[in-house]
């Protein structure tokens, strides 16, 4: 096996352990794009897990920058002990994805180092189209896009994706102290942050629920759209991940103030049922 075959193995790999619902859809690819797609799951995997798994802030901000000065060396074409940097440089250079995706990835994971609360929605906006908009620009370029509208629609994507995320994590994201809900919605809503952390849902919840809800669905309605802007094999996988994605989101609504104090866990048969439904019917139509 050559570095190269062995580095993507790594990226392989990590997808396994991670368990994530994204390596279900991956599989639909043709090998190259598979590898492609993996290599870049695998970068935002580790790039997570060095702001979520460090001992303290001191060592994740450290690992964050250490990891951030590899990546611009493995782009620059210099040698690089990480083998999961040596085959998303591979994949960059394979696909044309743009550099600046991968930095936009590590300036919004820096952000959970030092921004722990959202004061509007722009703000949260911003964070989002970092660690999710970019992820969606990469994953396109290697999937094959036929109009170039896929790329904004991509940030669309990627907040759909990030807000369900951030919907269906309320109560992990409490516990590292960290409210991603903007505070001007609370102020609409006539609840508070700080009754968030106590635990104390009073009724304005019911309708902060509802708000969140329906702005992410707005944003899966916008996105729906790359379905025809993808080459075939591409469109195969984003209809499974968009699918399953939008089942999450219907779980979180079905919950409604349920999310801040319980951890959304979708079935994972439902998940599926949603991602080949979608995968054969399309994006558009279901709810």
């Amino acid at each position: 096996m050559s570095m190269l075959a062995a580095d993507h193995a790594v990226c392989a790999e990590t997808l396994k352990k991670s368990g994530s619902s994204f390596a279900l859809p991956i599989r639909l690819l043709p090998e190259a794009k598979r590898r492609g797609t993996t290599a870049i799951y695998a970068f935002c995997r580790i790039a997570d897990d060095l702001v979520d798994d460090a001992a303290d802030q001191a060592s994740a901000s450290a690992g964050l920058e250490a990891f951030s000065a590899a990546t611009e060396a493995a782009l620059s074409g210099h040698a690089v002990d990480e083998p999961v940097l040596r085959a998303v440089a591979d994949t960059v250079r394979r696909f044309a994805i743009p550099e600046t995706c991968l930095r936009d990835i590590l300036t919004g994971v820096r952000m959970d180092l030092v921004q722990r609360r959202y004061a509007a929605f722009t703000d949260l906006e911003r964070y989002c189209s970092r660690v999710a908009s970019a992820v969606g620009v990469a994953a396109i370029h290697v999937w094959g896009y036929t109009d170039p509208a896929a790329v904004t629609l991509s940030h669309d994507c990627g907040l759909a994706f990030q807000l369900t995320n951030i919907l269906r994590d309320i109560p992990e994201d409490l516990g590292r102290d960290r409210i991603y809900l903007p505070h001007e919605d609370f102020l609409a809503c006539g609840c508070t942050e700080d009754e968030l952390a106590a635990g104390r849902i009073g009724p304005g919840f019911s309708r902060l629920a509802a708000l969140e809800v329906e702005r992410a669905a707005g944003f899966y309605a916008r996105a729906a759209a790359i379905d025809g802007m993808l080459s075939t094999d591409g469109r195969g996988v984003f209809r499974a991940m968009f699918g399953l994605y939008r089942s999450m989101l219907a779980t979180v609504r079905r919950a409604g103030p349920a999310i801040f104090t319980n951890r959304v866990r979708p079935s994972r048969p439902r998940l599926l049922a949603a991602a080949v439904a979608t995968l054969f019917c399309g994006t558009r139509g279901l709810r």
